[in-house]
């Protein structure tokens, strides 16, 4: 069999079951293509990988010297979650010895998601880092297949294939909970994070195994899963007094979530540590400004922000590269919430 024939855009124009000059129009951004159309050609410029002539002659010798960091999430978690803050100062750091430009992309729906697709295809950016990863997030996949350089913060499951940097959830997790069995605790409940992201998981099977380790059942009326913002922890914090009353520790997987559990505690009259010993994670600025202040697990995350940053470098550099596995190690600090 002959080689496999580079896609054109008349290979383009019919898998989309559109006119040539309408590929054109997507390609070149024209506002001159109904919604539906757009869609169409994008979908099938990501199936074929298809790049467009003029960038494929560039592709060689070129490069755009700018990188995307893309965060699939609203600008109020942004701004609400010192995590992101961090690992954009951790990029920053890693690109400041190349001439290398930072291009912020925040994917909130599907019209962003298309756009970055259409960047993508056209390559202009060498690379991306992908933040705040979901297990059925298309994303990471489709720029996969269209082979540009990608780098995540986290991973989508253990057996990610693209070169991830993370915590160590799991043993982090656990870490916690020893520290509030250590303290004499008897009932450790958690409030995970969303269900669908690793690193939720991993801290909620740190959290159980520490607990089986220890001879405790770790019953799924302990846990609560909540969605990494101080009203979703507050939210858990309702439902875990509601059916567990007699908790009296509380591992919690983020110390934004922590903190809407520590006010719900607070107005339903249990006293931290005495009543309720309370443990977050990130160790993020809010934990030192909580009322009490929050024991937490520390994580590297500017550390990680620099690592993905380097290793995106390395491969745009290199693609041939082998994928990247990093985990960092974390750390518990302790203070007057246990």
């Amino acid at each position: 069999m002959g080689e496999r024939q580079r896609p054109t855009i008349i290979t383009v124009a019919a898998r989309a079951g559109v006119g040539r000059t309408t590929v054109s129009r997507v390609i070149n951004g024209s506002e001159l293509v109904s919604e539906k159309a757009r869609a169409a050609v994008l979908a099938a410029i990501a199936e074929l990988n298809y790049v467009p002539n003029s960038v494929a002659r560039g592709l060689v010798t070129s490069r755009t010297n700018s990188v995307a960091l893309v965060i699939p999430e609203s600008e109020s978690r942004l701004g609400s979650e010192p995590y992101f803050s961090a690992v954009i100062r951790g990029v920053s750091t890693a690109l400041a010895e190349t001439r290398t430009q930072l291009q912020l992309v925040l994917v909130r729906d599907q019209a962003e998601r298309d756009q970055l697709t259409e960047s993508v295809a056209e390559r202009r950016v060498d690379g991306v880092l992908l933040v705040s990863v979901h297990e059925h997030d298309p994303l990471p996949g489709l720029l996969e297949d269209m082979g540009l350089p990608t780098v995540l913060a986290g991973r989508r499951s253990p057996d990610e294939s693209l070169s991830h940097v993370h915590s160590d959830n799991t043993g982090g997790a656990a870490t916690a909970v020893n520290h509030l069995l250590a303290r004499g605790r008897r009932t450790v409940a958690t409030i995970s994070g969303p269900l669908d992201m690793d690193v939720a998981r991993s801290r909620l099977q740190g959290w159980r195994e520490a607990l089986e380790k220890a001879g405790h059942q770790a019953t799924d009326r302990l846990a609560a899963s909540a969605d990494f913002t101080e009203e979703g922890g507050a939210a858990a914090m309702r439902s875990l007094l509601e059916r567990v009353p007699e908790l009296d520790a509380l591992f919690v997987a983020s110390d934004v979530m922590a903190a809407g559990a520590l006010a719900e505690l607070r107005r339903q009259g249990r006293s931290v540590p005495d009543d309720v010993a309370v443990v977050g994670f990130d160790d993020s600025i809010i934990a030192r400004h909580t009322n009490p202040p929050l024991s937490t697990v520390r994580q590297p995350v500017e550390e990680i922000g620099a690592m993905i940053g380097r290793i995106l470098l390395e491969e745009i550099g290199d693609p041939e590269r082998p994928r990247r596995r990093v985990t960092l190690p974390t750390e518990l600090v302790v203070r007057e919430s246990s």
